[in-house]
This record gives C-alpha cells, structure tokens and sequence, in this order.
C-alpha cells in the first residue's frame, strides 16, 4: 500500500466550458457563436447534435455548485460565454449575459469554491468571424475590450483568470484541419490564427494586470510527441509536431520567439507580426495551466515499415473511447519540462480525464476505467511535485458529461452523468473517489 499525500492547500477542482454545458443559447439576449453555426451545420458534428440545451447549465448552475461543494472540490474553472456577454463581439455589453456570471461567482464564493473563469474558450461571436475572426487583428481589440468588461464586472471577486484555452486548438484544429469551428482549412492562415490568439492573451494579461484584479494565466494543451524508431524521418516528424503542438506556444511566452525550425518546415511568411508584438507575448505571467490527455507516437508516413529500425517506442495496449493512448508518464513530463525548461514556478493541471461510456445502475455509475485513469496520472502528478515541480492544483475534466465539439454527445468525460433526456446528474464512482481524495488531500494504492 503506497499513500500519495499533496501539499498543504493543493487545489482539487473541476472544469468545464461555455458552449459545451451551459445550452440556453438564444436566453436573455446572447449572440451567436461560430459553434452555433458549425453545430447546425449538417455533416459537421457526430449525430447532428448541437449545443443548444447541452447540460441547461445556464438554468441549473446552482445544482451543479452544490454538486462541487458535495464532492469537496475547492474551485471550479469554468469558461465565459463571450457572446453571451456582447452578442455582437465588439458592442455594448449584454447585462443580462454578464449578471449570469455575477450570480455564478456569488454562488461559487458562497459554497467555498475559488471561480477559475477561462475568458475564451472557442466560443468566438458569430458577428466577429463575419468580420474575419481570429484571423483578422480587429478581433485580439475586440477580445481586449471583452476582457476589460468582465474583468471590471467581475474583478472584486475573482483572484485568479485564464486568458485562452488552447490556442493550438483554435489554430490548428479550427483553422487548418477544419475539424472544429470554424471549419477552415488553410495551414498559413491557422499559423496567423495562433499568433492572434497569442496577442490576445498578451492583451487580456494587461487587462487584469492594469486593473490590480490577482493573477492571469494561459492555458495550454501539452503532449510528448515521441519518434516511432531512430530512422531520420520520425526523428524529424516528431521534432516538428513538438515544435507546432508544445513548443510554438511555450517559446514565444518564454521570450524566445517562434520556433526557427518550424517556421522553416512551413514557410510561413509571418506577415502579422509587428514591431513590439513578441515582446507583449513574452509579458510574465502568474500561472500556468496544464491541459493533458495522452501522447503522441510519431512515424513518418512515407517509410515502409521494413526500412524502418527497432522502435524505440511502443504504444500500450489501453486506449480510452477517444482514441487516445493512456500513457501517465507524459503528464509528469509535460509538467517537468514547463518548471526546468521554461523556468514556470505556478502550474495547474488545468484539464485531464478520459472518455468512458457507462450506464446508470443501482444509483451510481461503475466507471472503473475512468477512476483508474485519473488515479495513474495523479500518481505521476505526485511523483513530480516530489522532484520539486511547482504544482498547484488538478482539475478534472469535467464536471458533467457535456457536448464534446465535433463528437457531439457521444463521448461521455464528466465524473457526473447526465441523462440529457431529463437533465438529472448523477454521482459516478469516479467523482465519488475524486471527492475523497479531494477531502482527505491524499489517496492510496494497494
């Protein structure tokens, strides 16, 4: 028996997103957003769904809070609907839409739970990309503007924000694998999209920062891309994936620019940079978050496996409904490399869970793969806060089983089901055993 025991005030919480679990998207005057569209969109999403109604977080965030307070989680990330908040993306702000943010932060601080609110998470207002979104500079003012309304409605009582979530995510995915809105497909516009988003979060630091309202971070979605053999092909694959995944994000927060070997591998002519931009990107910041699910295994598609040497890694034999490789280690690695690489002293591992899909029976939820999961990565969490590794606080993802992007409501992540028939949540074992360690700040492995 092995009892892994955190630091005195280590922060045990859950996180969720806008669009995926709030629904009420045509409720008390919010705008249209860009997943609103690529929702309806036919062929876009698995099974057609949308998030129209999602997990009715909207009308019943005070049964989700009494939730968190029933599992012991002391703080609750959650991201702000931006066009909840000014439809338009760049107008006048919605009072409607920022006072449901009001009553969850009163709500939230009255149960005991720290509001972690993320500023934007994808959820960019329909009116904005008309305009020509992420791609266009207009909309990182716009986003500044943004950040400045909720921080002044919000600031006296929250300590602690994050800018953007995964700008790999809006870049990439959005933009040149056109998997998620909004649904382009064009390599030199993502990287311009990545730099934005970059811009953005530099604008939304000095928005809190010029307001004294606590600590800002980023967040950010971080994975080993490992080489499949020492043939010179998936050596270089798997540097470059490092470089556009991990490194095109970490570098220039650090100071150090865009990658060259990157920018050489694309060509991208980096046009929408100008003078003092990289310097902004590069502004200190409070935290850092964490976002990780798996690995990457890395093997250059043009070598015949006969060609290729012995691998030098090999993926296990446990996948979760994703797709994705269970592989623990790799959350201790990302961690590690952010303290000793990019000299970060405030990190949160600000997402991580698996997709596991298991019916309601006899009141509760066996979610054994799921439990076991989160178990093996805290463990690893654990293991590299003994090295010395700042870590702070984990948060679950998610809360709820909720709309996940373009796989629609067949993938189920939350430690709370929902029947999204009748909108009633259930406790799964899963969160039953995170919300004792959450109490007790510790767990044990037989």
């Amino acid at each position: 028996m092995t009892t892994y025991t955190f630091p005195e005030g280590f922060l045990w919480g859950s996180a969720t997103a806008a669009y995926q679990v709030e629904g009420a998207v045509d409720d008390d005057g919010r705008g249209e957003s860009i997943w609103d569209r690529f929702s309806h969109t036919p062929g876009r999403i698995d099974g057609g769904d949308t998030g129209d109604v999602a997990c009715d977080h909207y009308h019943r965030w005070a049964e989700d809070v009494a939730l968190m307070r029933s599992l012991h989680l002391g703080a609750y990330r959650f991201s702000i609907a931006w066009p909840r908040v000014i439809p338009d993306g760049d107008g006048a702000v919605n009072p409607a839409g920022i006072g449901f943010y009001d009553r969850l932060v009163d709500g939230l601080l009255e149960a005991g739970i720290v509001p972690y609110p993320t500023l934007y998470h994808w959820d960019l207002p329909q009116a904005l990309e008309d305009r020509g979104g992420w791609r266009s500079r207009s909309t990182v003012d716009a986003f500044a503007r943004y950040a400045a309304a909720v921080v002044h409605r919000l600031g006296d009582r929250v300590s602690s924000w994050w800018t953007i979530n995964e700008p790999w995510v809006v870049a990439f995915v959005g933009h040149e694998e056109g998997r998620h809105a909004p649904g382009r497909r064009s390599q030199a516009e993502a990287f311009d999209v990545a730099h934005h988003a970059l811009l953005a979060h530099a604008e939304a630091v000095e928005v809190v920062r010029s307001r004294g309202a606590g600590r800002v971070g980023i967040v950010l979605n971080q994975a080993p891309q490992m080489p499949r053999s020492s043939h010179p092909d998936d050596v270089t694959l798997a540097r470059f994936e490092d470089g556009k995944v991990n490194r095109w994000f970490m570098d220039p927060l650090a100071g150090r620019g865009y990658p060259d070997d990157v920018r050489r591998l694309v060509d991208w002519d980096a046009a929408v940079v100008r003078p003092g931009d990289m310097e902004a990107i590069a502004r200190p910041i409070d935290m850092l978050g964490i976002n990780y699910y798996t690995r990457a295994i890395c093997a250059a598609p043009d070598v015949a496996d006969e060609a290729r040497p012995a691998p030098l890694v090999t993926a296990g034999d446990e996948w979760t409904e994703m797709g994705w490789e269970v592989y623990p280690p790799g959350i201790a690695e990302m961690l590690r490399r952010a303290h000793t690489e990019y000299g970060h002293r405030s990190l949160y591992v600000t997402e991580n869970g698996a997709a596991h899909t298991a019916a309601p029976a006899g009141g509760t939820v066996s979610d054994e793969p799921r439990r076991s999961y989160i178990e093996r990565h805290l463990v690893e969490v654990h293991n590299a806060i003994t090295e010395g590794v700042p870590v702070h606080g984990y948060f679950v993802w998610s809360l709820l089983d909720n709309f996940e992007w373009d796989k629609g409501y067949s993938m189920r992540f939350g430690v709370v089901n929902v029947d999204y028939d009748t909108q009633q949540r259930l406790v799964k074992d899963s969160g039953r055993w995170l919300g004792r360690v959450a109490a007790d700040n510790r767990f044990t492995v037989a």
